[in-house]
């Protein structure tokens, strides 16, 4: 290994080190919520495709920020999460009537009422059996509004993957994807995208359950 080897894998890590340390510094200077939510806009994206009388669930809703959102257009929201920290922005910063919050896991919830949306809002990247999760919540809406990270954002990520760096935005990842491979992980649970953009290195896709 040359030494320009040695460097260039030295300044990937500290490129990935920068990029997690910015994000946390960020969410502090913004008084809790992090940035991205204002820059990117990508709360309207869900809005667009929800309709006042719905009653939508918003699987890994985290802060309750988005779910708070959809709660001023939609007739209900749902919010679940397993975080328990967050519970305290839920009774204060991110509460309406018609919005509520429940504590719980994702792939072993089973709600009995059903939904018009489903809301997964930067969440299958941290399921490890992502076809059989899918599976098993497909009766539980018509509609899937969806948003996923890309592997292929930009060339230093791929870079990043090719020599072994750390690459993901997240260590919690299990995967970020390609179109092509969002796409055929949708089609074996059952699912095919209805319309998509690509925005900020993510997918932003409207799918639906094959009936």
């Amino acid at each position: 290994m040359t030494v320009f080897n040695i460097l260039v894998r030295l300044a990937l890590r500290l490129h990935s080190f920068s990029y997690k340390l910015a994000s946390r510094l960020a969410i502090q200077a913004e008084g809790g919520l992090h940035p991205k939510h204002r820059l990117m806009n990508y709360h309207q994206f869900f809005l667009d495709h929800i309709c006042a009388s719905d009653y939508v669930l918003d699987i890994g809703c985290g802060n309750g920020a988005l779910a708070y959102d959809l709660a001023g257009k939609a007739a209900h929201v749902t919010g679940i999460d397993t975080n328990g920290k967050n519970l305290t922005a839920w009774e204060k910063r991110f509460s309406r009537k018609n919005l509520d919050y429940l504590l719980a896991n994702a792939t072993t919830f089973s709600p009995q009422e059903r939904f018009d949306v489903v809301v997964l809002s930067n969440v299958l990247e941290h399921i490890e059996h992502r076809v059989e999760f899918l599976t098993k919540i497909k009766h539980l809406a018509p509609l899937f509004l969806i948003r996923v990270p890309m592997l292929n954002r930009d060339w230093i990520t791929l870079y990043k993957k090719e020599l072994g760096v750390e690459y993901r935005l997240d260590k919690t990842h299990f995967t970020e994807y390609t179109l092509e491979t969002f796409t055929r992980e949708l089609a074996a649970a059952g699912y095919s995208i209805a319309s998509f953009s690509i925005q900020f290195g993510e997918i932003w896709a409207v799918v639906r359950r094959h009936e």
